[in-house]
């Protein structure tokens, strides 16, 4: 849980718990904290196993995208705009899992009109005028 907090910050969290509560009623505040975050961790531990008892098999399959939504976590925007503007080809699975198809080809170029006859008028088109 406290993975991401260092010890400034734990260290910040308590001056300030003793400037906001005072020194005789911080003990106390501290106790109540670990005991509530203690219960809570045992409410989330039971109603898990309670799900995996009843699920079964099911419940690891409902895991799965929970576990592909914490990779997003990791997702890092600067290497995947340098993956797109630097490599040559385009990965054959994209991490989102999606295949791309193949290559489309360009489109036909628009036919080109001949040049006109010296003192030729060139067609109208009575839509556009």
């Amino acid at each position: 849980m406290f993975d991401s907090v260092g010890w400034g910050e734990i260290l910040v969290l308590i001056v300030a718990g003793l400037f906001i509560l005072g020194p005789e009623r911080l003990p106390s505040a501290a106790a109540w904290l670990g005991k509530t975050i203690r219960q809570v961790r045992e409410y989330a531990t039971g109603a898990r196993d309670q799900l995996r008892n009843e699920l079964g098999p099911e419940f690891d399959e409902l895991r799965k995208p929970l576990e592909e939504l914490r990779g997003l976590r990791d997702f890092n925007p600067r290497s995947a705009l340098q993956r797109s503007l630097f490599d040559d080809e385009p990965p054959a699975v994209k991490p989102n899992g999606h295949t791309p198809g193949p290559n489309l080809t360009k489109p036909p170029a628009p036919p080109v009109d001949e040049a006109l006859a010296p003192n030729e008028r060139p067609p109208i088109d009575p839509d556009a005028t």
